[in-house]
């Protein structure tokens, strides 16, 4: 008898309690016999300082299945790390059933915003034809799309937070235990992960390694929101350097430009 494998794809940037509180969901509800967390590569062409390298999204995933429930039966996968890019569902699907297929059943959890998109999927109706899917809602995206052709999970848990507002705290320095396990938030505070300075050290080095406006621009913001303006218009400068026609550079500059104009009016800034 095959293993049914459930496959929930994410960035799990952070993973945090409501992906494993979902995940042990699917196993209570025996709708799999194990979950794999897949997670998506990072894309090299993105500078947003938001998304954190694989392989560090990789070991909170790991300590978060750790100290799950059911430690033996979810799990993080690496296979989109290894297969070619840009990492589409079908190519993943197509890759692990050629190679586990024999042994394994897959089926698919994802949540009602990302379904909500569905149809612009690297053929979707392959996909639809050939897995069971699973939808659980997310706040503001009715599930409307294909609606008789998946199972809604209507009784899932429901988390209000993302993963966008766990960073967003890290930021602000609040206090994330109620939304990650212990393990991750002590990592995310070891790796200074998404502090501002953390953000500055990770841009700094990938602008060492290749200079692009989009780099200067993302380190600016976090000097803008240091109220280091010196170097926060010299970063947005810089962007406009190598991209004249950048209108978030110019607007950026602009912005503190005008900041420094109002706060410093004195003999020294004329």
């Amino acid at each position: 008898m095959k293993k049914r494998m459930l496959l929930y794809f994410g960035s799990f940037d952070p993973i945090h309690n409501g992906h494993i509180a979902l995940a042990e969901y699917a196993l209570d509800k025996d709708i799999a016999d194990e979950v794999a967390l897949v997670i998506s590569p990072q894309n090299p062409f993105k500078a947003d300082v938001l998304q954190t390298p694989e392989y560090t999204r990789y070991e909170m995933a790991e300590m978060a299945c750790k100290a799950s429930r059911y430690p033996e039966r979810i799990k993080p996968s690496v296979v989109e790390f290894v297969l070619e890019k840009p990492s589409y569902t079908i190519n993943t699907l197509d890759y692990l059933q050629q190679n586990h297929g024999d042994d394994m059943e897959f089926s698919i959890i994802t949540g009602s915003d990302i379904w909500a998109r569905f149809d612009e999927w690297k053929e979707y109706e392959r996909i639809l034809n050939e897995y069971k899917i699973y939808v659980y809602p997310r706040k503001g995206y009715a599930v409307e799309k294909f609606a008789d052709r998946v199972v809604l999970l209507d009784d899932a848990p429901y988390v209000e937070f993302s993963s966008t507002e766990v960073r967003g705290k890290v930021e602000r320095n609040e206090d994330i235990s109620s939304m990650v396990a212990p393990e991750v938030a002590k990592y995310i505070a070891d790796n200074q992960l998404w502090t501002l300075a953390g953000n500055i050290m990770r841009l700094t080095a990938m602008i060492e390694s290749g200079e692009r406006a989009s780099l200067y621009i993302e380190r600016g913001k976090c000097f803008y929101r240091r109220n280091e303006w010196g170097k926060a218009i010299n970063d947005f400068n810089k962007a406009k350097s190598l991209e004249p026609d950048n209108e978030e550079a110019q607007q950026l500059h602009d912005m503190v430009y005008e900041i420094l104009s109002f706060r410093y009016k004195d003999i020294y800034n004329p």
